[in-house]
């Protein structure tokens, strides 16, 4: 089942005063996500992200193109209610507690106490807001805030779940808290739709991801897919050899560096064989410390596409007039 699509997704706004001329946010952006899967929306800073999360919770509308969430357009009041969403930069009432805001919003959504008290109970332990929820939202840090704003996205209990820049403003143990939860969710049967220019974040939770540059969709896949996993090159460190004679060792080696405790990394090109570097280590009166393969990460696709887009299209996305 596809639990969201869109089919030539675009956005203008207009830019300038006297004589506005368009400006194009999104550009044909068709995209499918399978039910219970965890898709990553990625980015650099104004690629359209945001955008697209827009118009898919129907903030803003399309100026063409069609969107379906679980099977229906978007903004129809039954998808609504099954939908959860965390915008980039939420704000909320500030003299609220944690406690009397996800319980307006339960309200919202028709549930009842005592399963609200309940509920907002166990999502502020799910997130991670301890005595602190029966303090003003107006004295949270960012993070504090940002994991309220997950709480208040899955008061409901949602089927598709919305989260733009689910990461941002929180410290390490912040973001590996949020992890396990989209993890949860998607373990429990959700589907998981996040932006983020974090790729490590992605590469580790998705199953699918998709590259938004310019506006446009660039690629999408599985990480696999998009990453090569063959072999760039070998990372050997190496032990008890003066770092001027392994330069010596073969047009193989592309660099030395020399590291703390006598030993030195080289950097072997794909096509060498380390076997033959190791062998030639040994004759010095070395020996080998490590060895791993150098493969492609996601980020390394990611930069690719956003040089490749930035090239074809250096002059930005203003329309022509007329």
């Amino acid at each position: 089942m596809i639990a969201i699509e869109t089919e030539g997704l675009t956005k203008d706004f207009p830019v300038g005063f006297w004589r506005p001329r368009p400006y194009r946010a999104l550009d044909g952006v068709t995209l499918r996500v399978e039910a219970n899967e965890v898709f990553g929306f990625l980015g650099p800073n104004g690629a359209g992200k945001t955008t697209t999360l827009k118009l898919l919770m129907r903030l803003v509308y399309p100026t063409a193109g069609r969107i379906a969430i679980l099977g229906r357009p978007a903004g129809d009041p039954g998808v609504q209610r099954r939908i959860g969403f965390l915008p980039e930069a939420p704000y909320f009432y500030d003299y609220l507690t944690a406690e009397e805001l996800l319980t307006y919003f339960a309200g919202l959504f028709g549930i009842r106490n005592p399963d609200r008290r309940t509920r907002v109970s166990a999502l502020l332990d799910r997130v991670g807001i301890g005595g602190e929820r029966r303090l003003p939202l107006r004295k949270f840090s960012k993070g504090m805030l940002q994991r309220v704003g997950l709480a208040q996205a899955l008061i409901n209990d949602p089927e598709v779940v919305f989260l733009d820049e689910p990461m941002s403003g929180l410290d390490p143990i912040g973001r590996r808290d949020v992890r396990d939860i989209i993890l949860s969710l998607r373990d429990r049967g959700c589907t998981v739709f996040f932006s983020s220019h974090i790729l490590s974040d992605a590469e580790a939770l998705c199953s699918r991801v998709g590259m938004l540059v310019g506006g446009k969709m660039v690629a999408t896949g599985s990480v696999s897919e998009l990453v090569a996993f063959k072999v760039a090159g070998w990372d050997l460190v190496v032990a008890g050899v003066d770092p001027d004679r392994l330069g010596a060792l073969g047009p193989g080696v592309r660099a030395v560096v020399s590291m703390i405790g006598g030993r030195s990394a080289l950097d072997l090109a794909p096509e060498c064989e380390p076997e033959r570097v190791i062998a030639a280590v040994r004759d010095l009166g070395g020996r080998v410390v490590s060895l791993n393969p150098l493969r492609a990460t996601l980020e390394d696709v990611f930069l690719a596409q956003v040089r490749a887009s930035q090239a074809a299209s250096p002059a930005g996305r203003m329309m022509p007039e007329g």
